[in-house]
């Protein structure tokens, strides 16, 4: 465990940093590691003369330097790699280089290419991050919990690697997961790198192909599932609120029948969401509401489409029915224009063995009488299409193609301005290219990716493609809710957080421009967003009310700019 203590310069104001360690262990500490930064008075005073080379680096140099070698890497899963050695080597540097080159490097460091690289997992291993929770240690997690080099924690990130992205089943390799995630909460909500944990709660894997690779590094055992898992889940929860009770704690890539129970268990417990459910509902309607104000209609009068009837579109369409009932509808009058379609087609009546969460969105037998479709009994998503004419369309299926083009020209042919999200992870799962929907659609489509995609030329200008990612939200829901000190997360604040989004989109002022603000302006919508949040929560009666004023300085006081500290021995 290494403890630090932060002060301020009186003079500069600038951080100081006291740290018990000197030479080559400093050197071998990530967070406190500056390379060839070092200046000579603190290379003098820790120890360190000698350990480098003797000219004194910026951290800019350092940035195009290490720019220079992330470039030279052949692939994508190279250069995951390579900044994955990076972060473990110097962490400040890492949050630099991401911060002034985030177009290229966030879309290696997450999605799509940390998608591969959870699959690649135990073959790219290099060095240990975050803590590994094993089934047959679960006696002992208070025991593993004291080992990590944090004795405060703000933000757990935790997945049992069950459901990564759309590739299912990684096991062990769903470490990737939450610790690409809070680099992200890092980089984008500035959360401090020194107060995040990654989380793999390892019950085993149902992947043949794991259990039979000789490198695989998790438990060769297949997932522990019903009283055995619970139990566990719950003994992990019980030693995290015994340790850092006031953490949030952040739900990752459960599969479906874990995801919603877990998030209903402990929901009123401790401070936690599930980003799956709640946070791709909230940056999809975000979106969808700043199409809407771009096609001059109001929310109330859409029609909604929703292929993929998991946690995850069940989040996003109830998120949507919420805001359409903000908008004046009953809750009835959201519901029904809400059309959800799973592997069975339509979520209809009279379908056997719908969960509850799917059962709030079956569409009663008599309001598609009269509906025509190919085969008595399939009702799928291009009958829904030609009978419902839905307005919006958002894929979370992971079926890569689900988006014909015969289906997304239907919808051209009744909508001036069809908003389609095709939103799957990675881009090997998305429903569309926006290429083809823009084609499609004689460039009129209003359209946003879960995976980043280039800008599309079409007819003399550039459409810019925006990545419809989670990323838009939960750095800056973490951010508001620590910053106020929330004691429980609310429903509100993802409804705060969509809001505030669709409220940065530069298509709200530029019917051109697009949906969502450049990942170049991400840590100032994360600001916006934590502000909305931290206001839902005072509303809510879940943190004390500040002022205006003081709300403002305690969420940026919170936010970490990756800058090197001044330091100083014990």
């Amino acid at each position: 465990m290494i403890d630090f203590k932060i002060t301020r310069d009186p003079q500069t104001g600038g951080e100081i940093w006291t740290v018990p360690l000197r030479g080559p262990l400093l050197l071998n500490y990530p967070l406190f590691n500056k390379g060839p930064a070092f200046p000579e008075q603190e290379r003098r005073e820790l120890g360190l003369l000698g350990l480098l080379p003797p000219h004194v680096d910026t951290l800019e140099t350092q940035v195009e330097r290490a720019y220079e070698a992330f470039r030279a890497k052949p692939t994508d899963l190279e250069r995951h790699i390579y900044l994955r050695a990076l972060q473990d080597e110097n962490e400040v540097l890492f949050y630099r280089l991401m911060q002034d080159y985030i177009g290229e490097t966030m879309p290696v460091v997450y999605t799509p290419t940390v998608g591969e690289a959870c699959q690649r997992f135990s073959h790219i291993y290099r060095h240990p991050r975050g803590l590994f929770i094993a089934y047959p240690e679960r006696e002992h997690i208070d025991e593993l919990l004291a080992n990590t080099a944090q004795r405060e924690v703000d933000v757990i990130v935790v997945t049992d690697g069950e459901r990564i992205l759309g590739l299912g089943d990684q096991g062990a390799g769903g470490m990737g997961i939450p610790i690409g995630k809070l680099a992200l909460y890092t980089l984008c909500g500035g959360i401090h790198p020194a107060r995040t944990l990654p989380v793999l709660l390892d019950v085993g894997t149902d992947n043949p192909d794991l259990l039979n690779d000789p490198l695989y590094m998790g438990w060769r055992h297949p997932r522990v599932r019903g009283t055995e898992y619970d139990e566990f889940v719950e003994r992990f929860v019980q030693a995290v609120m015994r340790r850092y009770p006031n953490v949030l704690l952040q739900w990752e890539d459960f599969a479906q029948a874990n995801a919603g129970p877990l998030l209903e268990r402990y929901r009123d417990r401790l401070c936690t969401f599930n980003d799956d459910i709640q946070g791709t509902a909230a940056v999809a309607t975000g979106t969808v509401l700043a199409a809407v104000k771009v096609t001059g209609t109001r929310l109330r009068d859409q029609v909604v489409a929703v292929f993929g009837a998991g946690s995850a579109g069940c989040g996003i369409a109830e998120q949507i029915c919420a805001a359409m009932v903000r908008d004046g509808l009953s809750e009835t009058e959201a519901r029904s224009r809400c059309f959800l379609i799973d592997r069975s087609g339509l979520l209809r009546e009279g379908l056997s063995g719908l969960p509850p969460f799917q059962q709030a969105f079956a569409q009663p037998a008599a309001r598609l009488a009269g509906w025509r479709v190919d085969r008595a009994g399939t009702i799928g998503l291009a009958e829904v299409v030609n009978n419902a004419r839905p307005s919006v369309l958002i894929g979370v299926s992971g079926a890569a193609g689900a988006f014909t083009e015969s289906i997304v020209k239907a919808m051209a042919d009744y909508t001036p301005r069809p908003i389609i999200l095709p939103l799957s992870n990675p881009t090997s799962r998305c429903e569309a290219l926006p290429a083809q929907i823009l084609a499609w659609t004689e460039g009129r489509a209003l359209v946003a990716t879960g995976s980043p995609f280039a800008d599309v030329a079409w007819e003399g200008r550039t459409i810019p493609i925006p990545q419809c990612n989670n990323s838009y939200i939960f750095p800056g829901l973490g951010l508001g809710i620590l910053a106020i000190g929330a004691r429980r997360v609310t429903p509100g604040m993802f409804m705060a957080a969509a809001q505030a989004l669709a409220d940065a989109s530069p298509a709200a002022t530029d019917p051109h421009g697009p949906l969502l603000p450049p990942l170049t302006a991400i840590r100032n919508v994360s600001r916006l967003i934590a502000l909305a949040v931290a206001k839902e929560a005072v509303a809510a009666g879940v943190a004390a009310p500040p002022s205006d004023a003081d709300l403002e300085r305690m969420v940026d006081e919170r936010m970490w700019t990756p800058a090197y500290a001044r330091l100083t021995g014990c």
